[in-house]
């Protein structure tokens, strides 16, 4: 352990510690939580010094349960902050009924006094909701990347593992806290404790705001064809106004039967199979995390009727799309 190089390389003993504030909403992911807390537990111990301190707080000032079941004891409630803190708040599971209309206004509030604020996994949710995320860069775990798109087209959302956009942060969720820890610890005390810190955690592959949260597409459907792995590309790129076998296979310099045979080969399924499965996908995300009506997540969806959209969501699904937001619920932003 090298505590004495690391007290003399970072900022001076007279340095004031950075407060951050961690919010827990309601289902917050432990994951996601654990790895920001630890990572900046790990900085501390490593310059034997408190570079860092921290506060867990959530709305009521109560205890809040995770996604996993675990109750955790709060700190406090939403007080106010000092104007050198950072707000990180935690989200998870259900996040647009864990962000009250309280929460929103002492956001919005905190955000005026000039505090950074910053949203892990699916708290990006939150920070759009209170109106913090306008005209800057933003990510969100991939899974709510959908439904956040159709609510807050004033955001531009990227698929990037973390991203830093002036005094707005936010993360992809899982173990990108991590990374966003690390290049928080880098900016104020350097590369070489960050990587110290990422030894600790046996965390060999320190990722930027370069790189991509999910898996490239080879990667994820485990098959390297490279024209194949195009035209899914395409697919999932144009979801609104689908594309034809036809015209995607000559986009890809093969022919309408060549594309075919491909899909049944690697994907055990046909190109409008495929795609259609796709569509469907995103369209029980928009049901299940968004209000909007069935309607418009139909056209969202690429299907120019709201029968023929229940038609083939009741085949995939055994069930109607409008059962599916029955069965959870979504809905705006209780007050």
């Amino acid at each position: 352990m090298e505590n004495e190089r690391f007290r003399v390389d970072v900022t001076s003993q007279d340095a004031k510690p950075r407060h951050f504030v961690f919010v827990l909403l309601r289902e917050f992911s432990l994951l996601s939580f654990s790895c920001a807390f630890e990572t900046l537990r790990l900085a501390n111990r490593l310059c034997a010094r408190e570079l860092y301190t921290w506060r867990i707080v959530c709305e009521d000032g109560g205890p809040v349960r995770c996604s996993a079941g675990t109750e955790f004891i709060s700190d406090g409630g939403l007080d106010e902050l000092g104007r050198d803190d950072t707000v990180l708040l935690c989200g998870g599971l259900d996040i647009a009924q864990a962000t009250s209309r309280k929460l929103v206004n002492w956001l919005r509030r905190e955000a005026r006094r000039g505090v950074r604020l910053g949203g892990l996994c699916t708290a990006a949710h939150t920070l759009a909701r209170a109106g913090l995320l306008d005209g800057r860069r933003a990510t969100i775990h991939w899974e709510n990347h959908d439904s956040f798109a159709e609510e807050f087209d004033e955001v531009t959302l990227t698929k990037s593992v973390y991203v830093v956009d002036g005094p707005r942060y936010t993360t992809a969720g899982g173990t990108s806290s991590i990374d966003l820890m690390l290049r928080l610890i880098a900016d104020d005390h350097g590369e070489e404790l960050a990587s110290a810190v990422a030894d600790q955690m046996i965390y060999s592959s320190i990722r930027t705001d370069q790189d991509s949260q999910r898996l490239s597409v080879p990667t994820r459907i485990g098959v390297r064809h490279p024209k194949l792995s195009q035209v899914i590309q395409i697919m999932e790129a144009h979801i609104e106004d689908p594309i034809s076998p036809a015209i995607l296979a000559r986009d890809v310099g093969m022919s309408t039967r060549q594309l075919e045979r491909l899909f049944r080969r690697y994907l055990s399924r046909s190109p409008k199979r495929y795609y259609m499965e796709l569509r469907l996908q995103k369209a029980r995300n928009l049901l299940m995390q968004t209000d909007m009506s069935v309607i418009n997540v139909a056209l969202a969806c690429g299907f120019a009727s709201p029968s023929h959209f229940s038609k083939c969501y009741r085949s995939h699904y055994a069930t109607t799309p409008y059962r599916e937001r029955g069965a959870h619920g979504a809905g705006p932003v209780p007050g």
